[in-house]
């Protein structure tokens, strides 16, 4: 599979319930105004993403590649793990909202992202596939995927997405492509 598609479907399904998919949800309930807070995401993903693949691709050339790939391979199996972990969002924003919809959704969003699963899960791809482009395109196409239509259909889209069923086919996905990278190292 593409470093494109898989970074892409990955990213998507572990998005479903996270807590920047929460904050994206929050802020479009907030504002309703869907176009800034898209544009928003977009900017603060690929900001944020970005970084994560520029140091997946460092450590993948600080890294004996002997190792590396023990690494990814367990790290992809521990995101698995992880994605089963439903979020919370912890802090709601309160002051920010006078900042409007992009600033605010860019800043929150970046901010929250950081050590999130999706990060994480950018940094192992980038570490996997010597193609950090695309993994910086698929993982915000994977976020915009998962939160686009939080923010256009709101709470509607939230309800009834089957989000134990999507952990478990995530989680799946990610332990079997780090069995795989084990078996075939």
């Amino acid at each position: 599979m593409s470093a494109l598609l898989f970074s892409t479907l990955s990213v998507a399904l572990a998005e479903i319930g996270d807590k920047t998919q929460l904050l994206a949800l929050l802020l479009a309930t907030r504002f309703k105004k869907p176009v800034p807070i898209i544009l928003a995401i977009t900017i603060a993903t690929l900001a944020n993403h970005g970084l994560a693949a520029a140091l997946g691709n460092y450590l993948n050339h600080l890294i004996n590649p002997n190792y590396l790939s023990w690494i990814a391979a367990t790290g992809f199996i521990l995101m698995g793990i992880w994605v089963l972990i439903p979020d919370k969002l912890d802090d709601t924003p309160t002051k920010t909202h006078q900042w409007g919809a992009f600033l605010t959704t860019l800043v929150l969003f970046f901010l929250v992202e950081i050590g999130d699963k999706t990060q994480i899960a950018t940094i192992v791809l980038a570490t996997h596939y010597s193609a950090t482009l695309q993994v910086i395109i698929g993982t915000t196409m994977g976020m915009l995927l998962a939160n686009v239509p939080v923010v256009v259909l709101g709470q509607f889209a939230a309800d009834k997405l089957p989000l134990k069923w999507i952990r478990w086919t995530t989680a799946s996905l990610f332990i079997l492509l780090g069995v795989a990278a084990l078996l075939f190292t």
